[in-house]
C-alpha cells in the first residue's frame, strides 16, 4: 500500500480514540474545562451509561460568541500560547483536543453566555460540522450536551461495559474532581436521580463524607501542610486512614498533583510503605493527598488522557509523601500498649533503599476473583491431621502420617467458606443469619450504581439488604459462614469486586470467591486451639483442599522422608 496523507476525518477519529475512551473520558474533559473556567458549581447528568446523554453545566465565565465555534477546532485553546507555557502548565486542559474529539464521535450542543452579554449562544455540531447557531437565554456559564456517543463508530460501542459499570466509571471521575476541588459544588444525576452532591464548602473532610460516607470521612486523619514547602518546594496535605480503616484494594488512594487527579505507582508505594507494619497482609490504606510543587518540576504532557505525570525529582516526592503520611500515623494513630510493654514498629528503612526497592519490584497485582467451578474436579483428599499450633499468627502447623503440613490460615478458610457457599447454593439451602441490630452500610456513588444493577445476586448468598435513604442500606441477614466476620468490610469488598467487570466463570463463582476472600480470617489473627482444629477438620472435607478459590496454595508439605534425609537419618 503506497504512503499517503490520511483524510482529516480519519485523523479526527484516530485522535478521538486516544482522548475519548469511554463516557467517563468525555465527562472528565468537560469537567476540566468547567473548572478551568472558574466554575463554583458543576452539574453532570448522564443517561444509559453516558452513551445516550451526557450534560455538563457550570456557572463559569462562559465563552465569548466570537470564540465559541473556534473551540470546536482541533488544537484551539485559551490555556497556552507558546512553547514556554508548556513548562508552567497550571490549567487542567491545554491541548485543545477535547471538544473537537468529542464532536467527531457524537452530536454536541453548546449553550454559553459570558457576563455582560444580552443573550447566550447556542451551537450544534454533528460529525465535526456545525449545523446550527442561534441566540438562547442562559445565565452566565456553559452547558455542553453530548448525545449518541460513538454513533459514528459503532465498533467502539462493543467495547463498553454495561450501563451500570459505565455509570460507576463516571461516578468515580466526579468523585475525584470533587475531592480535588472541595470549594466547588458538584452534582451528579444518573437516569434522572441524584447520585452525588458535595457541599462546595471548601472543607475537604466534608467532601470526603459526601463521597465515601459519614463514618469513613470522620475516621480519616488530617495531614496538614507545613507553613512553608519542604525540600524542592514540595508540599503534602490531605487525609489518610487510620490503620483500623483499611480496604482490600488500592482504589481508595487518590493523588492530586497541583490539583490535577493523577495516578502514580511510585506514590502509591510511598503511601503503602508509610503503613508498613500497621496493616494486615492483603489490606490497603485509604488516602486523599494533595501534592503541590513548582510547575516546572512536573510534566503533565505525558499521555492524551493527562492521567499520568512525571516528576523531575521523583525520589524527593516519594520521600516527602512517605515521611508525611508516616508522621501523621505515628502522631495521630499511636501504637497500642501491650501487656509486655509498647509494641514496637519496624525500623524505618532509608528512603533511598525504599526507592531502589520500588524500581526492582512492582506493586503486587490484585488477584482476579475467577472462582473455581465445581465441575470436573478430581478430589484431592487430605489425611487426618493433628494440629500442633500456630506460627506467626498466620500459619497452622499440623502433623500427618505423611509428614509435616504448614497451612495458610487465610487461604484455607477461603477454601472452606467458598465450598460451603457453593454447596449450599447447589442444594438451594443457603443458610443465613439475622442481625440482632440491622447494620447500616454507606456506599459511594460508584458502588451504589453497581449495587442497583447486580445487588439482586446477593440474596441468593444469604444477604438481605434494604434501601435506607440515599446510597445507604440496612443489612438484616448475612450468610451464616460470616457470623464471626466483618460484615461491612466483606460487603464493601464484594461490591468492589463486582465493579471490576464481567465474571469469566459466572457471577455465582465470583461472588462466592469474593465473600470467601473478604470474610476469611486474616494473616496475623490469633486463633485458639479449638479454632485451629475446626479449620483443619473443615479443610479435610474439601474437594480441593490444596488451593484457595483463586488458585493460591493453602499449604506446604514437608514429607517424613524429606525430614529424615535432612537430619541424616537415612
Amino acid at each position: 500500500m503506497p504512503i499517503k496523507v490520511l483524510s482529516p476525518e480519519v485523523v479526527a477519529k484516530i485522535a478521538a480514540g486516544e482522548v475519548v475512551e469511554r463516557p467517563a473520558s468525555v465527562v472528565k474533559e468537560l469537567v476540566e474545562n468547567a473548572l478551568d473556567a472558574g466554575a463554583g458549581e458543576i452539574s453532570v447528568e448522564i443517561q444509559n451509561g453516558g452513551v445516550a446523554l451526557i450534560r455538563v453545566s457550570d456557572n463559569g465565565m462562559g465563552i465569548p460568541p466570537a470564540e465559541a465555534s473556534l473551540s470546536f477546532q482541533r488544537h484551539a485553546t485559551s490555556k497556552i500560547a507558546g512553547m514556554q507555557d508548556l513548562e508552567n502548565i497550571s490549567s487542567l486542559g491545554f491541548r485543545g483536543e477535547a471538544l473537537a474529539s468529542i464532536a467527531s464521535v457524537a452530536q454536541v450542543e453548546m449553550l454559553t453566555r459570558i457576563q455582560g452579554e444580552d443573550a447566550g449562544l447556542y451551537l450544534v455540531v454533528k460529525n465535526g460540522i456545525m449545523i446550527e447557531r442561534s441566540p438562547r437565554v442562559r445565565t452566565s456559564g456553559t452547558t455542553i450536551t453530548v448525545r449518541n456517543l460513538f454513533s459514528t463508530i459503532p465498533a467502539r460501542l462493543k467495547f463498553l461495559k454495561s450501563p451500570a459499570t459505565e455509570n460507576s466509571h463516571v461516578s468515580n471521575t466526579i468523585q475525584h474532581y470533587a475531592l480535588a476541588y472541595p470549594e466547588v459544588k458538584f452534582s451528579l444525576f444518573i437516569e434522572g436521580r441524584r447520585s452525588l452532591q458535595t457541599p462546595g464548602s471548601g472543607k475537604l473532610r466534608e467532601c470526603i463524607i459526601a463521597v465515601y460516607g459519614h463514618e469513613f470521612g470522620e475516621a480519616m486523619l488530617e495531614t496538614v501542610a507545613e507553613d512553608s514547602p519542604g525540600d524542592n518546594g514540595i508540599g503534602v496535605s490531605g487525609f489518610v486512614s487510620p490503620p483500623a480503616l483499611s480496604r482490600s484494594n488500592y482504589n481508595y488512594i487518590s493523588f492530586f498533583i497541583n490539583r490535577r487527579w493523577a495516578r502514580s505507582r511510585a506514590l502509591t508505594f510511598a503511601v503503602e510503605e508509610a503503613y508498613r507494619g500497621m496493616l494486615m497482609t492483603g489490606k490497603h490504606p485509604a488516602a486523599v493527598l494533595n501534592i503541590s510543587l513548582p510547575f516546572p518540576e512536573v510534566d503533565v504532557n505525558v499521555h492524551p488522557t493527562k492521567m499520568e505525570v512525571r516528576f523531575r525529582n521523583e525520589p524527593a516526592v516519594f520521600s516527602m509523601v512517605q515521611k508525611k503520611v508516616r508522621k501523621t500515623l505515628l502522631q495521630q494513630s499511636p501504637v497500642p500498649e501491650t501487656a509486655a510493654g509498647r509494641t514496637s514498629m519496624p525500623p524505618e528503612e532509608p528512603v533511598q533503599a525504599l526507592w531502589e526497592s520500588l524500581n526492582r519490584d512492582s506493586i503486587p497485582t490484585e488477584r482476579k476473583a475467577a472462582g473455581t467451578s465445581g465441575q470436573n474436579i478430581v478430589r484431592s483428599e487430605l489425611p487426618i491431621l493433628r494440629v500442633l499450633g500456630q506460627l506467626s499468627n498466620t500459619y497452622v502447623i499440623a502433623e500427618g502420617p505423611q509428614g509435616l503440613y504448614l497451612i495458610d490460615q487465610h487461604a484455607a478458610h477461603e477454601r472452606v467458606i467458598y465450598d460451603d457457599l457453593i454447596n449450599q447454593r447447589k442444594a438451594r439451602e443457603v443458610i443465613s443469619q439475622g442481625m440482632l441490630q440491622p447494620l447500616t452500610l454507606e456506599l459511594n456513588a460508584g458502588q451504589d450504581e453497581i449495587m442497583k444493577e447486580k445487588g439482586q445476586e446477593l440474596p441468593g448468598f444469604g444477604f438481605t439488604l434494604e434501601p435506607f435513604g440515599e446510597r445507604t442500606y440496612l443489612v438484616r441477614t448475612v450468610p451464616s459462614v460470616l457470623k464471626d466476620g466483618n460484615i461491612s468490610e466483606t460487603l464493601m469488598g464484594v461490591i468492589d469486586d463486582l465493579a471490576k467487570g464481567e465474571a469469566k466463570a459466572g457471577w455465582e463463582e465470583l461472588i462466592a470467591a469474593s465473600i470467601a476472600c473478604h470474610g476469611a480470617v486474616k494473616a496475623g489473627q490469633v486463633l485458639s486451639g479449638e479454632e485451629l482444629t475446626e479449620l483443619v477438620r473443615r479443610l479435610e472435607k474439601s474437594d480441593s483442599p490444596r488451593t484457595c478459590p483463586h488458585g493460591r496454595p493453602t499449604m506446604l508439605h514437608l514429607s517424613a522422608d524429606k525430614l529424615e534425609r535432612e537430619f541424616g537419618r537415612r
